[in-house]
């Protein structure tokens, strides 16, 4: 087809209908136009040519051009798109490397596969726009709650429409059983939206804790407005949750506005669950406060937390053991995910048992290394003592106040207790060196015999292989495999080398062996320290 002026105002009038239709901007439909136009001109005039067609919006009139690029002499490739500076010269005054030499070219005639071929270019940009306008307009709506139309359902997965297009509710997104026919109503959580090539992707869920969370946003107003937060959610679907709040309020009670009157908030929320049953717990930075109420409706007797283990002991009476652990262990299980520990229970009988065992293990090591009777030896227990180091250094009054122990018991006590750590590490030092421990590992501030031998027998000989330890290789820690928490045992937990200690010895031993400048670690450190700062500010 030629262009004359009717056809040059019809290709505005149908990049308006196709955009109206498909909801785009018409921009993108004259684009597209643009772009078949273009490649119908280069199988006309040649595909090496760099022809470019331009629409004008008002008018329709398509301008059809052909571009020159002009280039070094040795980068010359394309003779139909490119020139050097020496042949610019016919048409260009003054030619620079990079400059274009544009000519209008006479436009072509479109034949039935040239026309073909340019709607199928169009149809493909008007795609590939219709996806970017679908991402552009769900990307920024994950993380919220949205009503959709069930459309069918394909191996367990929910296909539903979201109105601009298809959603995936996968068959474990879904709450226990749950069945659904086409055109039934059904509200999600949007969980994650990706660009993929077939188009954007938008992943449903109906079980993740953040569903919940958006579900009290919607049914409880204080917390919309921020004056009750969700400071932890965890769930079991279709069967118990926890969720966590704190209120900003001094007057306003967080669990009774989430509960509401007569329980009308929960039951909105719960009916929405397929009847999940909701525990409402007040929030506390006090993490034993904290775990006791995640625990109900179980009673706590004592709670001992282990901060660096990330784990906490809880101790319970014994007719509290069941309610406290859960049907299949499901209550502790959620305490666990709600307080982000590894909790374990016992009884008050058995915290009295393993108590007594710990007693008597030190009274045993008093007795055999100190030559000490049975009951001094609990003596030293009882006050306190738990190892031949607290013994050997602490302040001498610290001995004093044990009944019958003077001033001479007292130094001769701790002349035991350091004699024969001395013995211990001499004995461990042998070990290490029996192991090919060497002077370079041996000689390095921080390290004890009994570590060195540890590491020895770990394959740790040289400077250099302490060099390469990770701190947690080191000083142990923790690992998710499966979505369980995984203990790593560490070279030197045993002696209670922390993380950070860890991670300062093993840099230090870097930058002695010149790995690391010190200049590069102050100033990350400074970085660090000013981190905070920056934040606050903010």
């Amino acid at each position: 087809m030629a262009f004359t002026s009717a056809n040059q105002l019809e290709l505005l009038q149908t990049a308006e209908a196709v955009a109206r239709e498909k909801n785009i901007e018409p921009g993108l439909v004259v684009e597209a136009m643009e772009e078949s136009l273009a490649r119908a001109a280069k199988s006309r005039y040649g595909a090496e040519m760099d022809i470019r067609v331009s629409i004008d919006r008002k008018t329709g009139r398509a301008t059809f051009t052909r571009v020159r690029t002009v280039v070094e002499d040795d980068e010359l490739e394309n003779y139909q798109a490119e020139f050097t500076v020496e042949q610019a010269k016919e048409y260009m005054e003054n030619p620079e490397v990079g400059q274009e030499y544009i000519e209008e070219v006479p436009p072509v005639e479109l034949g039935r596969i040239a026309a073909q071929s340019a709607k199928q270019v169009i149809l493909q940009k008007v795609r590939e726009a219709e996806r970017d306008k679908q991402y552009e307009e769900f990307k920024d709506r994950a993380g919220t709650i949205i009503n959709a139309l069930v459309k069918r359902e394909e191996y367990g997965n929910v296909i539903v429409d979201v109105g601009a297009g298809e959603a995936v509710l996968r068959r474990n997104e879904k709450i226990g059983r749950e069945a659904y026919r086409p055109n039934d109503r059904i509200r999600c959580y949007i969980k994650e939206v990706r660009r993929e090539q077939r188009g954007p992707q938008i992943f449903l869920s109906r079980t993740a804790p953040e569903f919940m969370a958006e579900l009290f946003k919607m049914e409880v107003p204080e917390i919309y407005e921020g004056i009750i937060e969700i400071k932890a959610v965890a769930r079991d679907p279709g069967s118990r949750a926890k969720i966590a709040v704190i209120s900003y309020d001094g007057s306003i009670d967080p669990v009774g506005a989430c509960v509401g009157m007569r329980g009308s908030r929960v039951q909105a929320v719960v009916n929405e669950l397929q009847g999940e049953k909701i525990d409402i717990i007040p929030w506390n930075e006090d993490m034993p406060t904290f775990l006791v109420n995640a625990l109900q409706p179980a009673e706590v007797s004592k709670v001992v937390l282990d901060e660096e283990a990330g784990k906490i002991e809880v101790v319970v009476p014994d007719e509290q053991l069941s309610l406290a652990i859960g049907r299949r262990g499901q209550n502790v299980r959620l305490a666990s995910q709600l307080t982000g520990l590894d909790i374990d229970i016992m009884t008050e009988e058995e915290e009295s048992k393993r108590r007594q065992a710990e007693f008597e293990l030190r009274t045993k090591l008093f007795m055999d290394t100190l030559d000490l009777d049975e009951f001094f030896a609990q003596l030293l227990v009882s006050e306190g003592f738990t190892s031949l180091e607290e013994v050997a250094y602490v302040e001498l009054d610290e001995l004093l106040v044990i009944e019958g122990v003077d001033d001479d018991t007292a130094a001769e006590l701790q002349a035991r207790a350091r004699d024969y750590l001395e013995a211990q590490a001499t004995k461990a030092l042998e070990a290490a060196r029996e192991l090919g421990v060497e002077d370079s590992l041996i000689n390095f501030e921080g390290l004890t015999p009994q570590m060195l031998e540890a590491l020895g027998k770990d394959g740790v000989k040289t400077l250099e292989d302490f060099a390469t330890c990770a701190d947690w290789e080191l000083a142990g820690g923790w690992t998710t495999d499966g979505g369980e928490r995984v203990k790593d045992d560490g070279v030197l937990e045993p002696f209670d080398v922390s993380l950070e200690e860890a991670q300062d010895m093993v840099m230090t031993a870097r930058v002695m062996l010149g790995w690391v400048d010190p200049a590069d670690l102050v100033a990350e450190s400074e970085e660090d320290e000013d981190q905070p700062a920056e934040e606050a500010e903010a």
